[in-house]
């Protein structure tokens, strides 16, 4: 059988937050991407292996090469960089610090420290000129993109004076005495091009993380609040359970003092106060209409309403919206459970082909002895080449004439992301593609979204809002 609806308006609308017109899918901020998840507590950590790794290379050097004032010198660099980092680590405030700032000065004391040391040791001519990376390295990893690059020019500089003006290396007797300028910038140019290839790698890694850092908290966000939002109805439904005796006390009471009033007044005040508990139990019966609560009854709804909750939001934004459930001739619809996931993905699927088609969206359900499907499809252009290749992956983009747009909504990469993630988690299968428009369907194994039998044997209907059409009549 076939059912078809086009699910009028509920006296209530979804609120659903709008994006902020700069940031696709109300995400936060790219430029604090990475921000605070380095404190300078672990700068002074790290710095001791730094100052440990140059203290044993000094070392070494000093019982290969022997005695020499630069390797003292050296030494006392280290110490005094030692010391420093000592204090630091002893204050508290300082080990909690996290501004970007601070932390950008303090990966620039590092390069600074190392750039003497290797100014003492021959320049670039010192192999362990690649610590450098390391500093580098870590603030492309960490920092904002306008700290990390004033790091990075820092390291540059710093590369290109030592290539250029430093000590001899500390050289045994038989050595050459001096080494080509060429030779030194090519050094120089070698480990620049090492700094930049290594902290753009780190860079990109973890901004990818970042991205997907921030895309499964507001997953996890957005499924909290629609939680929220089924719990609150089930306290309505509650509520209104609860106040139905004490309004009925109260209307029997003002039905007595109406008519035993002894004056027209008293018998119009208690008049109103029938009206106005009538009206109360108006307004607690239409809070019962569509209950929400996690019973066994009130936890399950039918295909039909399923497609009725995507799609009601839309309703009013300028197309033709409408929802078709179908299936098999003489099998009837499963009641599947309600979650609150479910619903909020493909009301984002609905509101993206709202602000996309042309003139209608339609959302098919279709069921059989296995498996449920919904599909939501446009009649627009369909997805574009380079948004198809990344939907399903926690980006933000931001659509050309986004502020005109039927819904508000600014972008769709993130919300997709959210979407087919929490439809994932039900044991659906998304899939999108270009069919005439957009195509997005879920489907689900019967078992995994199938409602458990009801106590006393309870089956919702297919609806109120549509008529059973039977295939071949």
């Amino acid at each position: 059988m076939k059912v078809f609806a086009r699910a009028p308006a509920l006296p209530l609308t979804l609120d659903r937050p709008k994006a902020d017109p700069g940031q696709g899918d109300g995400a936060p901020d790219k430029t604090a991407v990475g921000q605070g998840r380095l404190g300078l507590g672990v700068l002074v950590g790290l710095r001791w292996l730094t100052l440990g790794a140059e203290l044993i290379a000094l070392l070494a050097g000093a019982l290969w090469l022997g005695p020499q004032p630069q390797l003292a010198i050296a030494f006392a660099v280290v110490a005094a960089a030692a010391a420093i980092n000592l204090v630091m680590s002893l204050i508290a405030p300082l080990r909690r610090a996290r501004g970007e700032w601070t932390l950008a000065l303090q990966l620039a004391f590092d390069i600074a420290q190392m750039a003497i040391v290797l100014f003492l040791t021959g320049g670039v001519l010192n192999p362990f000129c690649l610590l450098l990376i390391a500093p580098v390295t870590l603030g492309a990893a960490t920092l904002r993109e306008r700290q990390a690059l004033m790091v990075g020019a820092f390291a540059a500089l710093v590369l290109l004076v030592i290539s250029v003006w430093s000590l001899p290396p500390p050289w045994p007797p038989e050595s050459p005495a001096t080494t080509p300028v060429l030779f030194r910038l090519a050094v120089a140019a070698a480990t620049l091009t090492g700094i930049v290839l290594t902290a753009g790698y780190a860079w990109r890694a973890a901004a990818e993380a970042s991205r997907m850092e921030v895309a499964l908290y507001l997953t996890q966000t957005v499924l909290a609040r629609e939680q929220r939002l089924s719990a609150l109805g089930g306290l309505a439904a509650a509520a209104a359970h609860e106040l139905g005796t004490p309004l009925a006390t109260m209307t029997v009471i003002a039905k007595e003092m109406a008519r035993q009033a002894p004056s027209d007044s008293l018998k119009e005040d208690a008049n109103l106060l029938i009206s106005q508990a009538e009206r109360c139990r108006e307004i607690l019966t239409r809070l019962t209409e569509e209950p929400d609560t996690d019973d066994a009854v009130h936890a399950r709804m039918t295909l039909l309403q399923l497609a009725n909750e995507a799609i009601e939001p839309h309703l009013d934004m300028g197309v033709r919206v409408e929802a078709v459930v179908s299936g098999p001739r003489g099998l009837r619809p499963p009641e599947i459970r309600r979650m609150p996931e479910v619903l909020h993905a493909l009301t984002s699927f609905v509101e993206n082909a709202v602000d996309f088609a042309r003139s209608e969206v339609l959302v098919s359900v279709r069921f059989d002895e296995a498996s449920v499907m919904v599909e939501v499809r446009d009649d627009g252009k369909g997805f574009s080449p380079d948004v198809l290749a990344k939907l399903g992956e926690p980006y933000v983009t931001s659509r050309p004439g986004a502020e005109g747009s039927r819904s508000g909504h600014v972008g769709m990469g993130l919300g997709f992301f959210i979407a087919k993630t929490l439809l994932e988690r039900t044991g659906a299968k998304v899939d999108f593609r270009n069919a005439g428009g957009a195509l997005i369907s879920a489907r689900w194994p019967l078992a995994a979204i199938e409602a458990p039998p009801a106590p006393g044997g309870f089956e919702l209907g297919v609806g109120e809002h549509a008529p059973v059409v039977e295939e071949g009549t």
